[in-house]
């Protein structure tokens, strides 16, 4: 494993999800008709933060919920492991509603074209839109974030760990430099 560097700490991490939850609401003018869907598992808590910071902004709660997108991924085949599939639980419609979906971290893009397709099995979204705490680059889809919390340059062989607690404490984002990153 390569050198830790601490990108985000908790005040970052709160201060950059302030951020997001304002540009959400002047983007989407207000909290009628929006949902936010977490993506399993990072995206969980992250999207339950900017439930509560949409709630204290407008007084208004929006309905959020989570998403397993490991069945509706296209590599699913090509892992070395057997992956974790962890429940779906969203409690509201998604027809004619503009669906922010919520991940820590945004790659390749992979999980939210999967994400995607599992919000659309659910309904008609009026939108999707995307929230995320890091975008790192490194896409091999034509997917890009409406809402970012850190722009954040890698290596493809970097390894980026946000660390986002239900108490806030904890909060953190890493970059795991790679000890390849020489030789690319």
């Amino acid at each position: 494993m390569g050198k830790k560097k601490k990108i985000m700490d908790a005040e970052a991490i709160r201060r950059a999800l302030v951020r997001i939850a304002h540009e959400i609401l002047e983007r989407n003018k207000g909290v009628e008709g929006l949902v936010l869907i977490g993506i399993r598992t990072g995206g969980e808590q992250i999207a339950t933060r900017l439930a509560k910071l949409l709630r204290d902004i407008e007084g208004k709660a929006v309905p959020c919920g989570f998403m397993d997108v490991t069945m509706y991924r296209d590599d699913l085949y090509h892992m070395s492991h057997q992956p974790e599939v962890h429940k779906t639980s969203i409690a509201f419609p998604v027809d004619k509603r503009n669906v922010v979906l919520v991940d820590d971290v945004l790659f390749t893009g992979r999980t939210i074209r999967a994400a995607m397709d599992a919000a659309i099995d659910l309904g008609r979204p009026q939108s999707i839109q995307l929230a995320v705490l890091v975008d790192r680059g490194h896409r091999e889809f034509p997917i890009r974030p409406d809402y970012v919390g850190r722009n954040l340059p890698t290596s493809r062989t970097d390894v980026v760990s946000a660390v986002v607690d239900p108490k806030g404490k904890e909060d953190k984002v890493e970059l795991i430099e790679s000890e390849e990153k020489g030789k690319e």
